[in-house]
């Protein structure tokens, strides 16, 4: 086969595959959560003990899906209510744990989900949660 010729085609195809990724085709999306309905919040972070006397630190990544134009609005104006909630169950979380335990995350995406629905005032945004880790 000429080389040349395939290398001919090649931005041809990374044009083909540009367009396809932005037209959001079905195998565009990638993910659970639509870009246009899901709110990313900052990394929350909170002290933990650990083995030998030393202080640890537990992150958790978290965001919300809100399919609901309206309740959507309303996580996003009651971002500071909810990052303060979400820093308060974590702190607490992390404040439980034994040293050298992992975090129990089926509690903590229940807690945290039951939080945002308080926040929100009504249930219909799901909770969301990336990376939790403990250094």
């Amino acid at each position: 086969m000429d080389r040349r010729a395939l290398f001919a085609l090649a931005p041809a195809a990374l044009g083909l595959i540009a367009t396809s990724a932005r037209a959001g085709g079905p195998s565009g999306g990638g993910g659970g959560a639509s870009a246009n309905t899901y709110l990313r919040y900052p990394t929350i972070t909170a002290t933990s003990a650990q083995p030998g006397g030393r202080r640890g630190i537990m992150t958790v990544e978290t965001g919300v899906d809100v399919p609901d134009e309206a309740l959507r609005l309303r996580a996003e104006q009651s971002a500071p209510r909810l990052r303060a909630a979400y820093a308060v169950v974590v702190q607490r979380n992390a404040s439980q744990l034994l040293p050298g335990a992992p975090p129990n995350v089926d509690q903590l995406s229940r807690e945290l989900q039951v939080v945002t629905d308080r926040v929100l005032g009504r249930t219909g945004a799901k909770l969301l949660l990336g990376t939790v880790m403990m250094v």
